[in-house]
């Protein structure tokens, strides 16, 4: 996937300025696709030049002017290619992984730390999931909204977004509390378990 198709899935529910986009992908789109700011502008330039989406200039009288943007017919047939593309499979590269498996190796109490520390950030991240999620279905309960309601697709990316942390937090914890209690052990004499 580039970036290019994730910011077309972004503006499909309306118009939008880069700034919005930018806030659009750090609440629901940063779950599943990372981009700061600045990569995030040249994409929008780069679609607009190709004709995938458009944009127009907004006159604001006590703000600066901005350019807002919608995805164009040529851009909902580039993400039904895209679509119709077999998907990789995902893979994890991930910092955090190579300290544990270095961990029987080094000290202990620096991954522990950044294991609690990521637990935390987890848990903060579930939460603004819960919060989204909570405002996308409205008065419904869930099993409501994904009966019928809609937009579905931003709902479905963010309950993964959800798991997906949900199942982070509960490893940066059990394996915080793991290296802990084998680092009491072998502190006390014993063997690790």
């Amino acid at each position: 996937m580039a970036l290019r198709h994730a910011v077309l899935a972004a503006l499909l529910d309306g118009e939008y300025s880069g700034y919005q986009l930018a806030k659009i992908f750090d609440l629901s789109v940063s779950n599943f696709w990372h981009a700061v700011p600045q990569q995030l502008y040249s994409e929008l330039s780069r679609l607009e030049t190709e004709g995938l989406i458009s944009g127009r200039q907004i006159i604001q009288h006590d703000r600066p002017n901005k350019r807002v943007y919608t995805v164009t017919q040529a851009g909902v047939d580039e993400l039904e290619r895209f679509a119709a593309t077999p998907a990789k499979p995902g893979i994890i590269r991930e910092n955090l992984l190579v300290m544990v498996q270095a961990v029987d190796h080094i000290s202990a109490d620096a991954v522990i730390a950044q294991l609690e520390e990521r637990a935390l950030a987890s848990a903060a991240k579930i939460e603004l999931f819960e919060h989204t999620l909570r405002h996308l279905r409205g008065d419904l309960d869930e099993e409501a909204f994904l009966q019928s309601a809609a937009p579905i697709g931003p709902y479905l990316t963010c309950l993964r977004g959800r798991r997906f942390e949900q199942e982070n937090h509960e490893w940066f914890t059990s394996t915080a509390r793991l290296l802990r209690a084998r680092a009491g052990a072998t502190a006390e004499g014993g063997e690790p378990a």
